[in-house]
């Protein structure tokens, strides 16, 4: 993998599932990490081949619980980060999941007390020699790249010494968050501290650290010196900053995520924390949205919390010409005229929603996206023919 001149989806807890990696690459992210995943949880997983979605996913033995979901659109792009303190089992881990990512990466960066307490994240900062130990076993038995993810140390001295030290057990890259452990998101990211870094090193850096619109790639870049450019919050509240074109609206992100959510049947608490995040930026929890989205048990909720909440003409795109319902222009004219004119919407107007939805947005795009299996492609081939 190459990690110079890149944009980066960073790794968020909740938040970088799949149908989110699969939103920030399809606005331009070139490299998307997962969230933080936990050795120890990774290590009770086996691997399963979801013929229904295309995906591969890592689910815990005995359970339906997919800890890691991935897809081969993804494969050349998506790194996977552990939450690691044992060298072993970082290996163990990295090693299920090795020909199914583009890259390994090793957590040395969180601040949260869950990570933390368990020796993990930024309190490998603090232990020079584990880092090494951890990072030259993986180097020794994978072809994967390996990379890390450190914070700023409490002086620049400090952090450069371990960032060189890093260097030297061969990682590919080394990603560097540009604020110190005790540091709020509201503190300003330290480019300057970076640009320290990126001077000692050979090897590419990613800077991490106050990139919320696209222009900000290249000011950062000439201000650090750092390869690439890697994107948390600015992300999570509009994934379209990665485009050069420049944002879409939040509503057409919005819409976006919740579809793909679907699509790759996201678990639900991830969906609604995302999407809360998105709220909160842009409006407000308090609202009948935010409400919605907060007592919403299942992805079938959220899509109805769409189709209910935005005008039908905003939410289902145009089906395409191959998809031309026979009577849609009459009928979606009708219920539209009809909906609008409602001003609190009852049970049949809801499940009216409800099937819209279904039958002239979610199957179709998921019929288009090659994403179904033959078995359910034939099966959806079989309602059109009934219904169109």
């Amino acid at each position: 993998m190459e990690y110079r001149n890149k944009l980066v989806l960073a790794p968020m807890v909740r938040v970088g599932t799949l149908p989110f990696r699969l939103l920030a690459a399809q606005y331009g992210a070139d490299i998307t990490y997962c969230e933080e995943i936990i050795d120890h949880k990774m290590l009770k997983c086996e691997r399963r081949i979801n013929e229904v979605i295309g995906s591969t996913d890592f689910v815990e033995k005995g359970t339906n619980n997919v800890v890691f979901r991935t897809c081969d659109e993804e494969k050349d792009r998506v790194v996977f980060q552990i939450g690691t303190s044992d060298a072993v089992r970082a290996l163990t881990t990295a090693q299920l999941v090795c020909n199914d990512v583009a890259a390994v990466d090793i957590n040395m960066g969180c601040p949260k007390s869950f990570s933390v307490s368990g020796g993990m994240g930024a309190a490998l900062l603090s232990k020079p020699e584990l880092i090494h130990d951890i990072l030259t076993t993986l180097k020794r038995n994978l072809n994967t790249p390996v990379t890390c993810k450190i914070r700023l140390l409490k002086s620049p001295h400090d952090t450069v010494e371990l960032a060189r030290r890093i260097e030297k057990t061969g990682v590919s890259a080394l990603a560097v968050h540009g604020r110190k452990v005790p540091d709020r998101p509201r503190d300003p990211a330290k480019w300057n501290e970076i640009a320290d870094v990126v001077s000692a090193l050979s090897i590419p850096v990613i800077e991490n650290g106050d990139v919320f619109e696209n222009d900000d790639v290249e000011r950062i870049k000439s201000a650090t010196g750092a390869s690439s450019v890697m994107v948390a919050r600015g992300a999570l509240w509009n994934a379209s900053m990665f485009s050069p074109e420049g944002k879409v609206s939040y509503e057409a992100v919005k819409r976006e995520y919740i579809r793909k959510c679907i699509l790759w049947d996201n678990d639900i608490k991830s969906t609604k924390h995302t999407l809360k995040e998105m709220i909160i930026h842009y409006s407000c929890l308090e609202l009948p949205e935010g409400k919605a989205v907060i007592k919403s048990e299942s992805m079938a909720d959220l899509a109805l919390v769409k189709a209910i909440s935005i005008q039908l003409n905003l939410i289902f795109p145009p089906p395409s010409s191959r998809l031309k319902p026979k009577s849609l222009n009459s009928h979606s004219h009708v219920v539209h005229q009809t909906l609008n004119s409602i001003k609190v919407y009852n049970v049949t107007c809801t499940i009216l929603s409800y099937y819209l939805a279904l039958w002239y947005w979610v199957l179709p795009c998921m019929k288009d996206s090659g994403l179904a299996s033959r078995k359910t492609k034939v099966y959806l081939d079989q309602i059109y023919e009934n219904i169109y």
